[in-house]
């Protein structure tokens, strides 16, 4: 019964800190009540409120300051965010035709290596699917998606939309985090692209969230002759 009321709680400080900031009420550069004030306001343990304002801080609303508290962020701050594209939308640029395939779509438990930040014992919705350039594979797409911050994935048909594009109708995402790196095909990857073993690759790993927390871990693998990264930047102001 504590879990049931320490949740509710935490999810109560939550929509009340994102309501203030979202509706303007606070503006950015306001700096939020320390932890002890809002633990003795709410009548909890600063872990509750520490961990609303960890939740808070990923998603971009926030930034805590060591030693200074914690302050609602500058909108600009999202502008170091690369976009997420639509693969659908890179391959017509080709001017090939698109199309993908499902290879795997189940529900289990969250296991320590996802990278999803949340505890053992959730759920997640795995899927797995290659994107297609006409009839040459482009990209496969390896995805987790948090079900407990998305429950409709649980039972979503990926056979017409692709995942990533679901995700954008369902949630909206508040911050992004992408990691790039090299990579040598293993067996899955080069079963999945049509490509030799070891083949190097060029390999996107992407980690989204919203206000409810962690939405989904995706890492996207390209081979490596057949794709480059484009950004377009302005001196900072």
């Amino acid at each position: 019964m504590n879990g049931s009321k320490d949740a509710t709680l935490h999810q109560r400080i939550l929509s009340e800190i994102e309501g203030r900031i979202v509706s303007g009420e606070w503006q950015p550069g306001y700096r939020i009540p320390f932890e002890v004030d809002l633990a003795m306001q709410y009548g909890c343990s600063r872990m509750t409120v520490n961990k609303v304002l960890t939740q808070l801080a990923k998603a971009g609303l926030i930034e805590r300051r060591k030693k200074s508290g914690s302050f609602v962020t500058q909108p600009q701050a999202q502008s170091a965010v690369l976009e997420i594209h639509d693969i659908k939308a890179e391959v017509q640029s080709l001017n090939l035709p698109y199309s993908y395939s499902v290879t795997k779509s189940v529900s289990r438990k969250i296991k320590a290596e996802d990278n999803l930040d949340l505890p053992a014992g959730g759920l997640v919705k795995e899927i797995v699917c290659v994107h297609f350039a006409g009839t040459r594979p482009f990209c496969l797409e390896q995805r987790l998606i948090n079900l407990s911050a998305v429950p409709e994935a649980a039972d979503a048909d990926f056979s017409a939309l692709a995942p990533g594009a679901w995700l954008l109708k369902q949630v909206p995402w508040s911050a992004a985090e992408h990691k790039i790196y090299a990579f040598e095909a293993g067996a899955e990857e080069a079963a999945a692209l049509g490509i030799a073993r070891s083949t190097a690759c060029l390999v996107i790993e992407r980690r989204t969230w919203s206000s409810a927390g962690s939405v989904t871990h995706v890492r996207f693998t390209y081979p490596g002759d057949r794709h480059a990264l484009v950004a377009r930047f302005s001196p900072a102001s």
